[in-house]
């Protein structure tokens, strides 16, 4: 074979989903199903790949922006799976090699699989190669009918006798095929079935006729050729990805108090000897180190987590670093381009967002700190705020090495803290404070003697 080619059915309505988004948009284990398909596709190196869309196209086209080099064909009207196929014609016309065809709804299909399947097509020079399975309840499935062990047809579940229906062996809907005779053979394909649509099975039996070569392969996971309908199979599905990643951290060292209740996401690393509690959710780009904790209830994002961190219950880490030995939560919450040093701690019901937290560097308590910089053993006072925003620009704060930060202070930026100052509890500070200094920025107390006595004395009234 000259070259590879890859397409992906994806124009499908997925009317049992009853949803407003395309089925192939929807996510496996946080990642579009369309996705896992396209990234399965890509270790083949094809030289081409082309979807098929159909209902919806522009969200499904909107979704897949960021992938360059994809070939897009309509499909509408929607008369079935060969007729989907032959929408790609105009993108193939002049190539030569082998067709991969995939399904964007079947999102578990592993490249080794889809390997074993070229391997095979090309050594024995096939004309059409078709992915097999043996289930337990192969309902809804077309029907693998053999004759002396060769494949002779492919029966569709409504077109299927009672006999056929017995069949445990699938198809999957995963073929290879040379490209040379393909199209000229799709529009051989009649629509005399229950459907009254373009059945791609029906090829095998023209290929029959033709004294073709049609060959099988059988996976032994059936799992993985399984495609996605509805809600109830796209949750299941989901928990067996879920339940995959887990075992394989699980393999690795990590430990899952509870993997039923633990999702993490494809892309995902943990290190060996973390410990992850029920509820938690690692997603997108995350790293978490080794030696780490991770009490229920935490949702990490897009974040690169060091060795030997503690991040406690309820918290919200959204692309933020967090450098080894540091301690976060419980309930505090890390915005983008947040970065907590070496051994810092972030407590209770603290909000970081873009701001550097220096090593050794304290907010244990009910603050926010917005655009600011943060140096090293600094000591946050509770309800400290840094006021970054002044109803149109953002502004920065500056606090050196190993200041104070009272309790209830205001840092109205810009404004910059010197290394080793102190700001007073209660302070609002809108000048700098030099190194060393102590600021005071609030009212002076009056006391009224004798207020709360007056206060209680009736005055009239009967």
């Amino acid at each position: 074979m000259n070259d590879i080619h890859v397409v992906i059915l994806a124009a499908g309505q997925g009317t049992r989903m009853k949803s407003q988004l395309p089925k192939v948009l929807h996510p496996v284990g946080g990642v579009a199903m369309i996705e896992r398909v396209l990234d399965v596709a890509a270790s083949l190196s094809p030289a081409t790949i082309s979807l098929i869309v159909g209902h919806k196209s522009d969200l499904v086209r909107d979704a897949l922006q960021h992938r360059s080099g994809l070939g897009f064909a309509i499909q509408e009207p929607q008369l079935g799976t060969a007729h989907a196929l032959q929408q790609a014609e105009p993108l193939l016309k002049g190539r030569t090699g082998a067709v991969v065809l995939l399904s964007g709804d079947v999102p578990m299909l592993r490249s080794e699989t889809l390997k074993a399947l070229l391997e095979h097509h090309v050594s024995s020079r096939a004309a059409a190669t078709v992915v097999t399975a043996s289930v337990d309840r192969p309902y809804g499935y077309g029907r693998i009918v053999r004759q002396d062990g060769q494949l002779v047809r492919i029966v569709e579940e409504r077109d299927a006798s009672p006999v056929e229906r017995q069949v445990r062996e699938i198809n999957s809907g995963i073929y290879a095929f040379e490209l040379a005779p393909l199209f000229d053979a799709l529009r051989g394909i009649a629509s005399q079935n229950a459907q009254g649509e373009f059945y791609l099975t029906d090829l095998i039996g023209i290929y029959r006729g033709q004294n073709r070569v049609v060959e099988t392969v059988t996976v032994r996971d059936s799992q993985e050729i399984r495609g996605i309908n509805s809600r109830s199979e796209l949750a299941e599905v989901n928990r067996v990805v879920r339940q995959t990643k887990n075992e394989e951290l699980m393999a690795a060292g990590v430990t899952l108090v509870d993997p039923a209740t633990t999702f993490v996401g494809p892309s995902v690393e943990v290190g060996a000897d973390t410990v992850i509690h029920p509820g938690v959710v690692l997603e997108g780009q995350t790293k978490i180190g080794s030696a780490c904790e991770i009490q229920p209830h935490v949702r990490i994002v897009d974040s690169t987590i060091g060795d030997r961190v503690a991040i406690n219950s309820f918290c919200l880490l959204v692309g933020a670093t967090v450098a080894s030995g540091a301690a976060i939560g419980p309930f505090a919450h890390l915005r983008p381009d947040t970065i907590v040093g070496e051994s810092a701690r972030v407590g209770n019901f603290v909000e970081l967002k873009k701001t550097t937290l220096g090593p050794g560097a304290k907010a244990n308590h009910l603050s926010y700190l917005g655009d600011a910089t943060i140096g090293a053993n600094v000591n946050i006072g509770a309800g400290t705020i840094t006021c970054n925003y002044d109803g149109t620009n953002k502004h920065t704060t500056i606090i050196e090495e190993g200041a104070f930060i009272g309790s209830d202070s205001q840092l109205i930026a810009p404004v910059r803290v010197g290394k080793g100052a102190f700001v007073a509890a209660g302070s609002s500070i809108t000048e700098d404070v030099p190194a060393g200094a102590l600021g005071i920025a609030r009212g002076k107390q009056v006391n009224v003697e004798g207020w709360a006595k007056r206060k209680k004395t009736p005055t009239g009234g009967s």
